[in-house]
């Protein structure tokens, strides 16, 4: 159910799945994505005993663009979600670039957040020096272009030439994700008129938030790490290699921080996604 919620002078537009007698969790969705998630994803939320709630990040989906907004900016947007949903109490999950997000409300919100867990999620990256070769990206994906340019150059046109060849391919009939390396690929998405809207939102419709995210990532976060008192997995696939070592220096930066690899890449298969789930229940 899509909700809308002003804070200030913004809307942030939000949607909320499972039923209200379930545990309550944020979810943060990763970069770029919106609040609209696929069938088997909402299926194994509603059947895991869970009320959660994804808000759009400004600049995604509706939500109003909030220029110079940092990582830790989005502890005030889960307060006002939250209390709107009358959550005294949540726990947060984010994947890739919701992963930060996840993480600066545990850091900030000690008296909110329960638990957090995120998966493939980005660590602080280095963008100091000359910009990254791709053998320089490849072993320390913390030194990457995409962040460098978000501070020293323009990510737009980059972005928007991935964008059209995203949505060249599901044109040409390619499916909604990519499947992981080995596995078939999913039906095409052209064919299915809800996958098509989730892409729009995601890759045509604005391209701001993804630019957003990515200076936030660049720069200050906003909150230490170390700082981080709740409990927090940290999950990533076997075969995604860049997220394994984003984990790493998680891992090292946040005091008893869980280590949980899947049987997967980049997106958690549904077995995974559920484990997670479960474990955000834990008391």
């Amino acid at each position: 159910m899509d909700q809308m919620l002003r804070i200030g002078d913004r809307m942030l537009m939000y949607a909320v799945y499972g039923a209200e007698d379930g545990v309550p969790v944020m979810s943060f969705g990763g970069t770029p994505s919106t609040r609209w998630k696929r069938p088997e994803v909402v299926a194994t939320i509603e059947t895991s005993g869970l009320w959660m709630v994804m808000p759009d990040r400004p600049g995604y989906g509706g939500s109003t663009r909030q220029p110079g907004r940092t990582v830790a900016s989005v502890a005030d947007d889960a307060v006002a979600v939250a209390d709107a949903l009358g959550w005294e109490r949540f726990a947060v999950t984010g994947g890739s670039g919701g992963g930060p997000h996840a993480l600066a409300c545990a850091a900030l919100l000690p008296d909110r957040v329960t638990r957090c867990a995120v998966t493939a999620s980005n660590a602080p990256p280095i963008v100091d020096g000359p910009e990254p070769t791709e053998a320089e990206e490849q072993a320390y994906p913390r030194r990457n272009r995409t962040s460098w340019l978000a501070v020293h150059g323009d990510l737009r046109p980059g972005l928007e030439k991935t964008a059209r060849s995203i949505m060249a391919a599901v044109v040409e009939g390619g499916p909604e994700f990519p499947p992981d390396p080995g596995s078939p690929p999913g039906p095409p998405a052209r064919e299915d008129p809800a996958a098509v809207a989730r892409l729009t939102a995601t890759f045509v419709t604005s391209h701001d938030g993804w630019i957003d995210d990515h200076i936030a990532f660049a720069t200050p976060w906003g909150f230490d790490l170390g700082d981080i008192r709740v409990p927090v997995s940290l999950w990533h696939g076997s075969a995604d290699e860049r997220a394994g070592k984003y984990a790493d220096h998680l891992a090292a930066a946040i005091p008893h921080a869980e280590r949980k690899c899947y049987v997967g890449g980049h997106i958690p298969p549904t077995n995974a996604y559920r484990e997670l789930l479960r474990w955000l229940t834990l008391s």
